[in-house]
C-alpha cells in the first residue's frame, strides 16, 4: 500500500471546498490514513519547499503557503502519487485537464489549490514533516 502527502492549500481553504477536493481523493480509491489542518510559519514553509530554496519563486510560494490554514494528510492506495497527482491535474491549472482539483478550483500556477509528493522519496519526506508515525492509521 503507497502512501503519498497531499495538501490542501490556503487559497482551497479559503474558498471553503475542502469537504470536495477530499470527495475526490476518496471516490477514486484513495484512503485518509491521517489529516490535520495547521498554519504554517515562513520558517515552516521554507523547510518544506526547502528543495526550492534556489528557484525564483520561492520567497512567493513560501509567502503564499503562509497566508492562512492548510490542510495535509497522508493518502494511501494503490499507486497513491500517481493516482494524486491524475486527481490534482497539471501544475498549471491551464494546462489541467477538465473534471481535476487544479482545473476545477486553483487561480494559477502559485495558487493552485494542492500539493502532492511527486516521487515515493519526496513522499518519505513529506509525510514525517508533518506527521509522527502514531498519527498515521
Amino acid at each position: 500500500m503507497e502512501q503519498t502527502l497531499s495538501i490542501i492549500k490556503p487559497d482551497a481553504v479559503q474558498k471553503n471546498v475542502i469537504g470536495e477536493i477530499i470527495s475526490r481523493f476518496e471516490q477514486n480509491g484513495l484512503r485518509i490514513a491521517a489529516m490535520k489542518r495547521i498554519q504554517l510559519s515562513k520558517r515552516e514553509a521554507e523547510g518544506f519547499y526547502y528543495v526550492h530554496k534556489d528557484r525564483p519563486f520561492f520567497d512567493s510560494l513560501t509567502t503564499f503557503m503562509t497566508e492562512g490554514p492548510i490542510v495535509v494528510m497522508v493518502l494511501e492506495g494503490e499507486d497513491a502519487i500517481a493516482k494524486n497527482r491524475a486527481i490534482m491535474g497539471a501544475t498549471n491549472p491551464e494546462n489541467a485537464e477538465p473534471g481535476t482539483i487544479r482545473k476545477d478550483f486553483a487561480e494559477s500556477i502559485e495558487r493552485n489549490a494542492v500539493h502532492g509528493s511527486d516521487s515515493a522519496e519526496s513522499a518519505a519526506f513529506e509525510i514525517l514533516f508533518f506527521f509522527a508515525g502514531m498519527e498515521i492509521r
